[in-house]
């Protein structure tokens, strides 16, 4: 595991090397005497890995807080070594929306995104509400404005920002989780350790053992994700819940499907959001329907997990609601291409917890920033990644 995160260090420095010598000699150094790349070194027999900020998660959040940090320090000429820990196989693997996307964020962080070959393109059509019983669709008046708005998959867009932060020199490492968070001796956050692999179920070192590696940053940011384990740790430990006045976070489970379907049924562009069957009167939750582009269609139901039936699976009434007449007249003929589940932040606004410990920050739906009543997050997290 080191030497994967060390030969991908090395070739990134020594990218970014050539490029600058192509192109200028490297910015000079600022007040906090920045690096250019990671520092290395031995730390309690694991190897250790230093850059001025290290970012847990390669989600909007994440990704959107390096680019940002490069873009003031380009601003600035100066420069800081910043890292992103991704602990999906690749930049995306991890990421599960159906996403209708409010650029307002990415305006301000890309302003020609539009310009250039982003994987946002298909902007919101019709926007739709349906009240569902068994076997009808009644629409109401939309609660939402999703006028300026695009269907996209968010897995392409964090692929496309990630691409956008290494053009920059932030260094996206993949294929490692965050399982350790490092202190000094006054309990200031110091960095992340990934896990250490080839223990034996016994929890003997097997004689593939290779220990974790130490990602030290000045600065830690963490951008895991809905409960993300780290951040749990940190909120809890530094009691930051108490400290910002927040509520508990509630959760939801939401399951996805993206199906191919047949071309006369493919609107690109139009969302649907549904309440009502096939959950009761006291279940929250709620379904939607977004046409994307290629004769896509992203399908999919949240429920809260606060539901009082012990014996509700989400799963069945997932597979409930896909034969309601209206949803399987779009689907027939057509064909499943992915599926996935993940957990939603529901607690709003009142439910987030202070952003800042000692040593760095919680961003994103780590700390809880979707916006319950419009069903919107991304620009939320992105948002808090670029001003933390």
């Amino acid at each position: 595991m080191q030497r994967a995160i060390r030969i991908a260090a090395a070739a990134t420095r020594r990218a970014l090397s050539s490029s600058a010598a192509r192109a200028s000699p490297p910015p000079p150094r600022g007040p906090l005497a920045p690096g250019w790349g990671a520092t290395r070194w031995l730390c309690s027999g694991r190897e250790a890995l230093s850059y001025d900020v290290v970012i847990v998660g390669a989600g909007p959040a994440g990704l959107a807080a390096a680019i940002r940090l490069k873009q003031l320090c380009r601003a600035a000429d100066t420069d800081l070594s910043v890292c992103v820990l991704e602990k999906g196989s690749e930049v995306g693997a991890h990421v599960l929306s159906g996403n209708v996307f409010e650029p307002r964020a990415l305006d301000e962080l890309i302003p020609k995104w539009r310009q250039e070959d982003s994987p946002i393109r298909v902007p919101v059509s019709s926007d739709k509400f349906w009240l569902l019983t068994k076997n009808q669709a009644w629409t109401l008046p939309s609660p939402f404005d999703n006028k300026g708005n695009y269907v996209i998959s968010l897995s392409q867009l964090v692929r496309w920002m990630a691409t956008k932060a290494e053009e920059l020199g932030v260094e996206v490492y993949p294929g490692f989780a965050a399982s350790e968070i490092l202190y000094d001796e006054n309990q200031i956050v110091t960095g992340v350790a990934t896990n250490d692999v080839g223990i034996a179920k016994d929890g003997t070192k097997r004689e593939t053992f290779q220990p974790g590696v130490e990602l030290r940053g000045r600065i830690t940011l963490l951008a895991e994700g809905c409960r993300g384990s780290l951040s749990e740790k940190i909120i809890r430990n530094h009691k930051l819940r108490e400290r910002g006045q927040g509520q508990h976070q509630t959760y939801a489970l939401g399951i996805k499907e993206v199906w191919e379907i047949e071309e006369g049924k493919h609107n690109p562009g139009s969302v649907i959001h549904t309440v009502g069957w096939p959950l009761d009167t006291k279940t929250y939750g709620g379904s939607f329907l977004y046409h994307l582009d290629d004769r896509q269609l992203a399908i999919g139901l949240v429920v809260a997990l606060n539901y009082r039936n012990p014996f509700l699976s989400p799963y069945d009434e997932f597979q409930k609601f896909k034969q309601h007449p209206a949803v399987r007249k779009l689907l027939e003929g057509g064909t499943a291409i992915q599926y996935g589940a993940r957990t939603l932040n529901e607690g709003g606004f009142q439910s987030i917890p202070y952003p800042i410990f000692p040593g760095g920050a919680i961003i994103g739906c780590s700390a809880g920033f979707l916006n319950v009543p419009k069903i919107k997050g991304t620009h939320t997290a992105m948002k808090s990644g670029m001003n933390v």
